[in-house]
């Protein structure tokens, strides 16, 4: 398998990767980057050329809504982003055909075990 290959199944999956960390709290661009690395033990190392037009994608769909803020302990503004109603509605949406999707793909991959080792 190619880098290219891993790079693309990878960037299918963002879009629920970011709707989830959003459903939590409203993050500024460079935290999600972290969160996601953190919580996937840096399998989903992902850079800001490829996050922010995900994120432009997700508000222009109204999934997500962006303000400029200035954090408590800082000077610098932010521009943070927030899961919109509708943003959670395709995220159940989206956690229910990624399951099911997984689950096919699982079926089908052990279906006669050719590629075990």
């Amino acid at each position: 398998m190619t880098e290219s290959d891993v790079k693309q199944i990878k960037k299918g999956i963002l879009k629920i990767l970011i709707l989830k960390l959003l459903q939590q709290e409203k993050k500024y661009g460079y935290e999600l980057l972290v969160e996601m690395s953190q919580k996937s033990k840096g399998f989903f190392k992902v850079k800001e050329g490829t996050l922010y037009p995900i994120l432009y994608k997700l508000e222009e769909d109204g999934l997500v809504i962006s303000e400029w803020e200035i954090p408590h302990d800082k000077m610098r503004v932010k521009k943070y982003y927030s899961i919109t109603q509708k943003g959670k509605d395709e995220l159940k949406e989206l956690i229910v055909f990624w399951n099911l999707l997984s689950t096919k793909v699982q079926d089908f991959l052990l279906e006669d075990n050719e590629y075990e080792e």
